[in-house]
């Protein structure tokens, strides 16, 4: 399965990039941080991302692909908490879904996703923040 972004490019940003993009990524449109917990170490992790609002939920671009480590630990979980503009939101029913149109997104941010080669997603929920 291609990677849209090499693993190693992950690997810099969770040690270096991420430290410094969080701060900003919580308040900026597009953006924001996964909170989400380690499938086997239990940790809480803190993951910076590219997400945009959407009818129910939101929808988060996998420039790493399906298979990051952010990713399956969401959908092992079942959910995660998102900050995004400042707020903490709960999020359920984590999908993955491929879409080569990236119909879900901004159509600003479509042809930058397309260059990267990203076409699947992560659908999650908010219902029951609005219950």
């Amino acid at each position: 399965m291609a990677v849209p972004i090499p693993g190693f490019v992950a690997r810099v940003n969770r040690v270096a990039t991420n430290k410094v993009t969080e701060p900003f990524a919580a308040r900026l449109p597009g953006f924001g941080i996964v909170l989400h917990r380690g499938r086997r170490s239990g940790r809480v992790y803190r993951t910076p991302i590219n997400v945009f609002r959407e009818p129910g939920g939101y929808v988060a671009a996998l420039t790493y692909g399906p298979e990051s480590d952010w990713v399956r630990n969401v959908v092992a979980a079942g959910g995660c908490d998102l900050v995004t503009r400042g707020e903490r939101i709960h999020l359920t029913d984590p999908r993955i879904v491929h879409d080569e149109t990236r119909r879900a997104v901004p159509a600003a941010v479509r042809p930058i996703l397309g260059a990267i080669g990203v076409n699947d997603f992560l659908r999650l929920s908010d219902r029951a923040r609005r219950e």
